[in-house]
């Protein structure tokens, strides 16, 4: 314990997300757990960190809106005069045929996991920069930049939108002393209903297993710290080597 370094996580209610605020809490962060619709789970996670010993607080924001990016920011820099660490978690997955997407679901996908997160990154690397900090940014992308899979036309783009932004705009803050990276899962375990059909893909997999939440945290974890100061516009995907095959699982 005793980081007490300031972590705000996007998204962090469910998933991913949830277990990303609850592992860095567990390292000794300050967390602030942004949450849409589920102000109990949040108002949960708080109260298991401060069970930690570490400094909590949960932020709504809807981040397909502006305004409401500005005023997390506004209540998160009340609380603290820069963070540390800012996790772009939050982002939507809806899957739907190419021929028969629609504007609605296309502007609502792209809203959260590309405009949110490329708005939140720039407030977040603003007051760093202000204030002369060397904070980190990491992006939660999807090993679909690098494969394809059906009902994806959106998901897919919009993750490789993610990556790339992760290259150009570490490249512009290294100037600043700024990291910013990517984390790019594959199949995650997330507690699916038993029969959900997704665990199909499982024996598809080179490593025969999804990942686990605790593994993609413990990812985001390791490049927020210190270890991995040379690091930057690096995307790390942790797919248990889902996109190298070319033959069916049973083939090799």
């Amino acid at each position: 314990m005793g980081n007490k370094k300031v972590a705000l996580i996007t998204g962090a209610t469910r998933g991913i997300g949830k277990q990303i605020a609850l592992s860095m809490a567990e390292e000794g962060y300050n967390i602030i757990v942004n949450y849409r619709s589920q102000k109990e789970a949040a108002d949960e996670i708080c109260e298991f960190a401060r069970n930690l010993g570490v400094e909590t607080d949960s932020v709504y924001a809807d981040l397909s809106k502006m305004s409401d990016i500005k005023a997390m920011f506004d209540k998160v820099y009340e609380l603290y005069p820069v963070i540390d660490i800012l996790v772009n978690n939050a982002g939507i997955s809806s899957e739907m045929y190419f021929l028969d997407a629609t504007e609605e679901m296309f502007d609502q996908m792209t809203s959260i996991d590309w405009k949110g997160l490329f708005f939140c990154s720039q407030l977040a690397a603003k007051r760093m920069v202000e204030t002369n900090h060397k904070g980190v940014i990491i992006n939660i992308s999807s090993n679909q930049v690098d494969g394809c899979w059906p009902r994806a036309t959106i998901y897919g783009p919009t993750k490789a939108a993610v990556t790339k932004f992760t290259k150009n705009a570490a490249m512009e803050l290294s100037h600043h002393g700024i990291r910013m990276v990517s984390v790019a899962p594959g199949y995650t375990d997330v507690g699916w209903d038993e029969g959900d059909i997704r665990y199909e893909a499982m024996k598809k997999l080179p490593l025969r297993r999804f990942a686990s939440t605790e593994e993609i945290a413990q990812a985001v974890i390791y490049l927020a710290s210190e270890k991995a100061d040379y690091i930057t516009g690096t995307t790390l995907t942790i797919d248990g080597g889902a996109t190298l095959p070319v033959v069916a699982a049973n083939d090799f």
